[in-house]
């Protein structure tokens, strides 16, 4: 059992029956996994659920009611007595009726396991006081091609639910499935939902065209409407000089001081500097004049990383070259321009990309320049290749020539009008002079520095931080981030990496993987090796004295230090935890170290930490040395199961990365990590969300990932096309986002504080 998830085992078969079942030709039911109609033992695991046989919500037969608790994840899961064999049946899906009966809308996530231990996870939302039937395609062309988007449209007309594309395989053994679980995670409220007919059905014939022409000139979802589509550069430019006067009538929201903190709040200490500290028993950051301050503000406020792969490629590799000593990673690089004498070279890399697009500029035309090129992507269609910026040729569209700095002070400007206190991550630098908007600076450590594997090496492996060519790259980065900044007051920290992976922490194995295969490496080529074998001869004297410990056969020192497996993990754990403790304190500690040498007046504010990788050694060395501790959190609450740990910690936190989305009326193929059912209920998770860090008295501040929209084709890194900005990719804002933004920020210090 998985924390306090709950599991349910459900022992399926049976014939089927309908509940809410489409009445679409398309449902040709191949086989029946469960329908619930005869008895069934179901035995809860834990008292945090309930599950029970309840007659149909809408036709005769039954179905099965499941009370999810708010938990960290609650699970009811479907297992065979013997696994199911889903192939020799021609392409499928697996299809579900479902009912919400609740009075919000409840995400869920469907994961499928098969023997070997692989899984996939798919998720979906149910709107409230709905049934849906829901659908996760298995196999079949719509499943597994290469497309380099996240997600791609669905392959048949349908009025289903389509579940998106979350983690894992998408080659689990289909012919040995072992188990379907529903889970549900950090939920508010109790909900129930009621289930039916989970069943194996063919997939109707694909439309050949489903990926072709599904982006219009702005780059929008050429095949769909929806409420902020643009038709028209008239439409654009007209869109934005009605949001320009709108702008210049706002003053935004009131008793805000001159770097954003609560001007009629009560005032303790200022240092020309932001700092923290603790009021009755709430954490704050302080502003530089001594005004209470709370980081509500977005992310990602920058054009890079905002293209789209166009499937063309260049056979003059100098495009492709790397500067060793780069210091910005590739997906945060500014937009690099193709050189004239390159683009003579390009030809068709990859035609399923290219025909995607319904149109495409020539580099001689006005919007041309805004190609670009990216050596590296993460993952996709293609490993390297020509991007385009939809939303930089719309802004050349929308503000004309001087657009990059219309855009400047458009944003700034909004960031007023929607009551953001400070902007949040991965700003541009462009911002850093801005005197407006407090922001936070950040930098990437990268190089050619020795790396360890912790078996999830999920944006990169782990760097040896023992390296001294680590320690180099750190101080580089470091340095480049101070110049940046000028030691100015309106950068409130510095933000190092993100979401490392440090971990997993279901097992002892994998939450100590990268110690374990730093031991697999020589002494000799690892410096992370030798100064593990170094503290391990410091606690055993003789290398019989360590095989007693480790229930190990190693024949010596040398030998060991040439290359050591471990045959009992368990009974190395004590030095294994000893061993990781000592890297993430040299991790930290080299980080905290080269931001007090050069910029002794900004706060460290950690690594930004995903959910998915936070081993207890690598959190206490951030409490060591952070000035305030981050984490990166997409949940639609901030939920005590996981976070209740901060109490004891008592030390200032914020949230790095948070996001909702939709695809109901937007355009976009994927909503993100957490799921509305429109904008307006897209805003109510916002409000709830934030509602639930302002609340806690540990957390500072909370960051909204991102400024704009993925582009519907995927952004050019890694494919991510996911509904995630205040903004769409022609520059138009969400008006209930920005609404629910309003309602959260210009009253947030007084409910703060407790007024």
């Amino acid at each position: 059992m998985r924390g306090q998830a709950i599991r349910m085992m459900l022992f399926a078969s049976g014939a089927i029956a309908v509940l809410a079942q489409s009445a679409l030709a398309q449902d040709t039911v191949i086989r029946t996994i469960e329908d619930f109609e005869s008895s069934r033992s179901i035995a809860p695991q834990t008292e945090n659920a309930s599950a029970r046989i309840v007659p149909a919500t809408n036709g005769p037969g039954k179905s099965l009611r499941v009370d999810f608790q708010p938990r960290a994840e609650d699970d009811v899961v479907l297992k065979p007595a013997t696994p199911w064999d889903f192939t020799g049946k021609g392409d499928v899906n697996l299809a579900f009726d479902i009912a919400n009966p609740a009075k919000i809308s409840t995400q869920i996530f469907l994961i499928i396991t098969d023997a070997n231990g692989a899984s996939q996870t798919t998720m979906a939302v149910v709107p409230a006081g709905k049934s849906v039937t829901a659908y996760a395609v298995l196999s079949g062309f719509e499943a597994m091609v290469q497309s380099g988007m996240r997600e791609v449209p669905p392959g048949w007309a349908s009025d289903e639910t389509k579940l998106f594309w979350r983690t894992g395989s998408k080659k689990i053994d289909l012919s040995r499935i072992v188990s379907i679980t529903i889970r549900t995670q950090a939920m508010t409220t109790p909900r129930s939902l009621i289930f039916d007919n989970f069943r194996l059905r063919r997939n109707p014939p694909t439309d050949p065209f489903f990926i072709t022409d599904i982006v219009d000139p702005f780059g929008q979802a050429a095949k769909v409407e929806y409420p902020i589509k643009i038709h028209s550069e008239a439409e654009l430019k007209a869109a934005a000089q009605k949001e320009l006067a709108q702008l210049a009538a706002s003053n935004g929201p009131p008793d805000r001081s001159r770097f954003g903190g609560w001007a009629s709040g009560p005032k303790v200490r200022g240092t020309g500097y932001f700092r923290t500290e603790k009021v009755d028993g709430k954490w704050w950051l302080v502003d530089p004049e001594g005004h209470l301050f709370f980081s509500s503000g977005i992310a990602n406020v920058r054009m890079a990383n905002l293209e789209t792969v166009t499937g063309y490629d260049f056979v003059d590799s100098s495009v492709r070259k790397i500067d060793p000593e780069e210091l910005t990673p590739e997906d945060s690089r500014d937009f690099a321009p193709v050189a004239p004498e390159v683009r003579g070279t390009r030809f068709l890399a990859s035609p399923i990309r290219r025909q995607m697009f319904q149109w495409l500029p020539s580099y001689d035309e006005p919007l041309g320049k805004h190609y670009g090129y990216r050596r590296t992507f993460h993952q996709g269609a293609l490993k390297h290749g020509e991007i385009y910026s939809f939303y930089g040729a719309n802004l050349e569209r929308r503000y004309g020539d001087n657009y990059m700095a219309k855009w400047r002070q458009v944003t700034l400007d909004r960031m007023k009008d929607w009551g953001m206190t400070s902007f949040g991550n991965w700003i541009d630098p462009m911002y850093y002079d801005n005197q407006k908007m407090p922001y936070f600076a950040n930098g990437w450590i990268i190089g050619d520095f020795k790396t360890l594997s912790s078996g999830f090496d999920y944006w990169s492996p782990l760097p040896d931080v023992y390296d001294p060519e680590f320690k180099r790259r750190a101080r580089l980065t470091i340095e480049q981030i101070a110049r940046e900044v000028k030691g100015s007051p309106w950068c409130v920290g510095v933000f190092v990496d993100n979401e490392k992976s440090w971990g997993r922490v279901d097992t002892n194995r994998n939450r100590y993987a990268a110690v374990i295969n730093a031991l697999a490496k020589s002494a000799a080529d690892s410096p992370a090796k030798a100064r593990f074998v170094e503290m391990l001869r410091g606690r055993y004297p003789t290398i019989a004295a360590l095989n007693a410990a480790w229930k190990s056969q190693y024949a010596s020192w040398d030998a060991f230090g040439a290359g050591a497996s471990l045959p009992d993990v368990e009974a190395a754990v004590p030095d294994l935890a000893r061993l990781f403790a000592d890297y993430a304190d040299t991790y930290f500690r080299t980080v905290r170290d080269e931001i007090k040498r050069v910029m002794p007046n900004h706060m460290y504010m950690g690594v930004r930490m995903a959910e998915w990788g936070m081993p207890e050694e690598v959190t206490q060395a951030a409490i060591k040395y952070s000035d305030v501790l981050s984490y990166n959190v997409y949940r639609e609450d901030f939920h005590e199961d996981t976070w209740g740990f901060l109490k004891k910690v008592d030390r200032p936190t914020i949230i790095g990365e948070f996001h909702i989305g939709s695809t109901s009326d937007t355009g976009l193929y994927h909503p993100g990590l957490v799921i509305a059912t429109d904008q307006t209920d897209r805003g109510r998770i916002y409000e709830q969300y934030m509602n639930s860090i302002l609340a806690n008295p540990m957390m500072v501040g909370a960051h909204w990932f991102q400024y704009v929209d993925d582009p519907v084709t995927g952004r050019a890194y890694d494919g991510e096309n996911y509904n995630v900005g205040w903004v769409s990719n022609t520059d138009m804002p969400y008006p209930e986002l920005v609404a629910a933004g309003k309602r959260f920020n210009y009253d947030l210090y007084r409910r703060r504080y407790g007024n």
